[in-house]
């Protein structure tokens, strides 16, 4: 239980977070294009989505799962050619949109919780940057995001 308890809250030293970086092939650059992308996706999907809302005042409407589905895919197309438009190109498909789906259902789309859905922008801008001290789980998870957006982007 500690290790996994020192897994998710002790920070890393500057120097190990470099190492981690450098063996995982990870370029500072590119990091804050794949945040610039995460980020745009996610306040595309806020600012367009018409689903439930918790206001007293307004109406309450219930999308389908397919109404979902239609939502994300056209933000996804939508911020894939918005980046497009900057000659910065990702693979339409593939693992990157498969990852971004669910993780969007999850948090997202199927979160009753207004709190954790409105977290979601502070959670991506936590987990890239790079002035903070990282967690090894900080790691674990840029890594992994960086990796599956990277193997989808043209070069």
């Amino acid at each position: 239980m500690e290790n996994f308890f020192n897994y998710i809250t002790k920070p890393l030293t500057p120097e190990d977070v470099d190492v981690w970086f450098r063996s995982n092939n990870i370029i500072p650059e590119k990091l804050v294009l794949y945040y610039d992308f995460t980020r745009s996706l996610n306040m595309l999907i806020v600012k367009t989505y018409l689903g439930e809302s918790d206001g007293s005042n307004e109406t309450k409407i219930t999308l389908s799962d397919e109404d979902k589905e239609h939502h994300f895919i056209w933000c996804w197309n939508k911020t894939l050619g918005n980046f497009k438009k900057e000659s910065v190109q990702f693979i339409p498909e593939g693992e990157h949109l498969e990852y971004f789906k669910s993780f969007f259902n999850e948090t997202f789309y199927n979160q009753k919780n207004e709190d954790i859905r409105n977290s979601i922008n502070d959670f991506f801008t936590d987990l890239f940057d790079t002035q903070k001290p990282f967690t090894k789980s900080d790691l674990d998870m840029i890594s992994s995001l960086y990796k599956v957006l990277d193997k989808n982007i043209e070069k």
